[in-house]
């Protein structure tokens, strides 16, 4: 029972915070619950910003997002996010918040409430009180799915990414969505997803918004649209969160194989400038300071290893040193390149240099012992 106790504390730790509280909203007129997930780092680290995710039917869609981001930040595919669920379901009122009038096509009445809701007191309520990168993502479900489509209406959108699942599209969405993607000056990722075995009308909407969506040329908008075989209109949520997120954060996730094999081993060189842009990228389209990863340094070394382009670890090794400056991986890289331009005295003074700095990785102090005793087997005697 003690065990079972202390591994129960460790997931909590492991894993995001989740609180809820009563907002009471003067544009609503009413009090509204919102559930709040913290990521598990956010208490540990004080000057950390995060990207924000507003859920609109959080009181069943918060969970399967909450797991899917927690599983990606296991993995550090995905950058921990905080997670903000809006209860629309205790007397049903996803439908008033979703409410337009019919002659426009526009929030109106309760739905022109919850607009500024949303963007007027939610949103700067949340960012003053918790560290906010800023970029901003909007999900939801059905109803309110289509609902979220109003915000993409404004010539400067609030949010910069959108999840919309199974939406059912109010009239002349899907031609207003399209229009809008082509002024966008400012970057958009807009996700939309069905299943074959969905509502008749949505699929049909849908299909026309993304026929239309197709045809517009513009660099900023990052469109996906997923068609779920077997997938019904509820279970279609869970084959889309994971796909929506990764779309989303693709930027993000540290070097693959694929990356690797398919990017980074085809270049002669200015391999060390490719993993500088990768994280000027995340900086820019994520508002992240993303410190750049032990193994990504790695898969370029071996990069510059395949392609013999030795000088290049010089500049890998400066770089390490910002990022890592207590570590022995600089140093290591230094020797790395005196060992392979035949240097072997700079070399043995590199990695003598490494075993008085902390172990990082896969090196430690018994790998720089060994490289320095063979530098310095081959390195002639006076």
């Amino acid at each position: 029972m003690k065990s079972l106790l202390l591994l129960l504390l460790f997931s909590v730790s492991v894993f995001s915070q989740k609180t809820t509280e009563t907002f009471v909203s003067t544009k609503l007129g009413e009090s509204r619950e919102i559930t709040i997930g913290l990521p598990a780092s956010y208490e540990k680290n004080p000057n950390k910003k995060y990207p924000i995710l507003i859920l609109l039917d959080g009181d069943y869609l918060f969970e399967p997002f909450n797991g899917a981001l927690n599983y990606g930040a296991y993995w550090d595919d995905l950058p921990e996010t905080i997670i903000i669920g809006i209860s629309q379901n205790i007397n049903n009122e996803r439908i008033d918040d979703s409410n337009y009038d019919e002659s426009t096509d526009l929030p109106s009445g309760k739905g022109a409430q919850f607009f500024e809701f949303i963007g007027g007191e939610l949103l700067p309520y949340i960012e003053k009180k918790y560290r906010i990168a800023p970029f901003r993502i909007i999900a939801g479900h059905d109803t309110t799915a289509g609902y979220l489509n109003f915000f993409l209406y404004k010539d400067n959108p609030i949010f910069n990414a959108y999840i919309s699942l199974s939406p059912e599209l109010v009239p002349e969405m899907d031609t207003r969505i399209p229009e809008n993607f082509s002024k966008l000056k400012q970057p958009i990722f807009y996700y939309q997803s069905t299943g074959d075995g969905d509502i008749k009308d949505i699929l049909e909407s849908v299909k026309k918004l993304d026929e239309n969506i197709k045809t517009i040329v513009n660099p900023v908008i990052n469109y996906k649209y997923d068609a779920f075989k077997g997938a019904s209109h509820y279970s279609a949520v869970l084959y889309s969160i994971p796909n929506a997120l990764y779309q989303i954060f693709d930027c993000y996730k540290p070097i693959s194989m694929t990356e690797f094999t398919e990017k980074i081993a085809i270049l002669p060189n200015g391999q060390v400038k490719y993993l500088t842009d990768k994280y000027d990228v995340i900086t820019k389209t994520l508002g992240l300071k993303v410190q750049i990863r032990v193994t990504d340094f790695k898969a370029i070394e071996a990069a510059i290893l395949k392609n013999k382009a030795y000088q290049e670890l010089d500049k890998l090794a400066e770089l390490v040193r910002k990022n890592y400056p207590k570590s022995m991986l600089a140093d290591y890289e230094l020797g790395l390149m005196y060992e392979k331009l035949g240097d072997s005295k700079k070399a043995a003074k590199s990695y003598q240099k490494a075993t008085q700095l902390e172990e990082i990785g896969d090196l430690t102090n018994d790998l720089m012992f060994e490289k320095l005793d063979e530098m310095q087997s081959l390195t002639p005697k006076k």
